[in-house]
């Protein structure tokens, strides 16, 4: 009977997502679910929605909740990691500061500051996780789902032995965008697509063993669909080939559409700021929640795009599944740096993730994702060993800040930053 960890359940949206998931599997249901947050009262919400699950259903599934890591990590099979470290005031920090300097991050998790900002928090509870694991479950697996997610799987290759794999639902997600951009049957698109987290490229889109990229070229000047993703078509446009992730995220991660106030208004008209969604956004699904407990709504047993417990069935019943995983680049991507975390198709079964070899992605793609790599590594290395100066040269070498100001403009926001958010970084004192 497998015993599955979910730390950070608190996150009860999502978990919810994960346990429609497993308790929809029947090879899975006979298994141990532990929910574990350092917030007793959503921890308490999402355990009591697990119980009605369980009950409605008539499963034997055995539901678990504690505020303790370790109780919650001893024996793990599988470790599920969904955390926010320094919560919504924190990330507050991360977006509201450098919006000061003329920085306006919509997202803000992934690069630039706010996401150099959220892998110095994050990253060294990660790693106390997995040294946390390597003691009470060394042979368990780390899903982590935490942003930023190429920084987060970096240190943890980097600082532990734990055996790990980072997921995001962006890849899938935009597969199936792109079917209705093509207006071909998603069940029927096949892809294959690398690159590094939230700029990985569909190198080839396929239905029916023919190439269908002349129709996401063709949909590109249908003012519909431009006008829907424009930073992506824009990206398509000059670099050959579409990526992963939102406009709203790409056009942070390049120096290009964010340049002043009428370029944002121009690529990115409809504003979606993520620090107001997690503000204010989740309170009718928390309240959902509530009605679910209660039998006052129905629990919507429809299985989620999400590659987590896809892969915990997998390694149950040996019955392979293709994901795209965020693994450490040890050959890989050949033209993106040895030991870098890249994201690439993965094949799983009993004996685990087995990633694929992809070789060379076009030049102009590895450049780009080489330019968000060079803030990875520094920001990784400046969250494992404390190094100041390492988070100065991650921030000063984000395309985005080094468009918009000056090394010394860089380095006082950098300053401010270290300085306000000095609570959640103890490997600076």
């Amino acid at each position: 009977m497998a015993k599955v960890t979910m730390i950070g359940a608190g996150s009860v949206v999502f978990a919810r997502n994960l346990l429609v998931d497993l308790l929809s599997y029947p090879e899975l249901v006979d298994c141990t679910v532990t929910l574990m947050d350092i917030n007793k009262s959503r921890l308490e919400l999402i355990a009591a929605l697990a119980e009605k699950m369980v009950a409605e259903r008539g499963l034997p599934t055995r539901i678990e909740a504690t505020l303790d890591r370790q109780q919650a990590l001893d024996g793990a099979d599988y470790v599920i990691t969904m955390i926010q470290v320094g919560g919504l005031d924190a990330f507050e920090l991360d977006v509201s500061i450098p919006r000061r300097y003329g920085i306006d991050q919509t997202v803000g998790d992934t690069l630039g500051p706010g996401g150099v900002f959220r892998a110095l928090r994050t990253i060294p509870v990660l790693v106390e996780i997995a040294h946390d694991m390597e003691r009470l479950c060394p042979h368990a697996l780390l899903i982590n789902y935490a942003n930023p997610m190429a920084m987060n799987c970096w240190a943890l290759a980097t600082a532990t032995k734990v055996k790990a794999v980072g997921l995001c639902h962006s890849v899938q997600g935009t597969a199936a965008l792109l079917a209705e951009f093509m207006e071909v049957p998603f069940e029927q698109l096949t892809y294959w697509c690398a690159g590094i987290n939230h700029m990985a490229w569909y190198l080839k889109l396929e239905h029916e063993g023919k190439d269908v990229y002349p129709l996401l070229w063709k949909a590109m000047d249908d003012p519909a669909k431009y006008s829907r993703e424009q930073v992506r078509f824009e990206v398509m446009r000059h670099f050959g080939y579409f990526v992963t992730e939102s406009s709203h995220h790409m056009s942070e991660y390049v120096p290009y559409f964010r340049k002043n106030a009428a370029m944002v208004n121009q690529y990115v008209p409809k504003r979606w700021d993520y620090l107001e969604v997690c503000k204010n956004g989740w309170q009718p699904h928390y309240e959902e929640v509530r009605k679910q407990i209660a039998g006052e709504a129905p629990v919507r047993w429809r299985r989620s795009d999400e590659y987590g417990i896809r892969i915990v069935r997998a390694m149950e019943t040996n019955e392979p599944v293709r994901i795209n995983g965020n693994v450490t680049n040890t050959g890989l991507i050949t033209n993106l740096p040895q030991g870098s975390c890249v994201e690439v198709p993965c094949l799983v079964d009993s004996g685990g993730i087995h990633p694929c070899h992809v070789g060379d992605l076009p030049a102009q793609l590895a450049a780009l994702n080489r330019s968000n790599i060079a803030v990875q590594e520094l920001a990784v290395r400046a969250a494992l060993t404390g190094d100041r100066e390492a988070v100065r040269m991650a921030v000063a070498l984000d395309p985005l800040t080094s468009a918009l100001l000056t090394l010394e403009q860089t380095r006082q926001l950098t300053d401010e930053m270290l300085a306000a958010e000095s609570q959640y970084l103890p490997q600076f004192d």
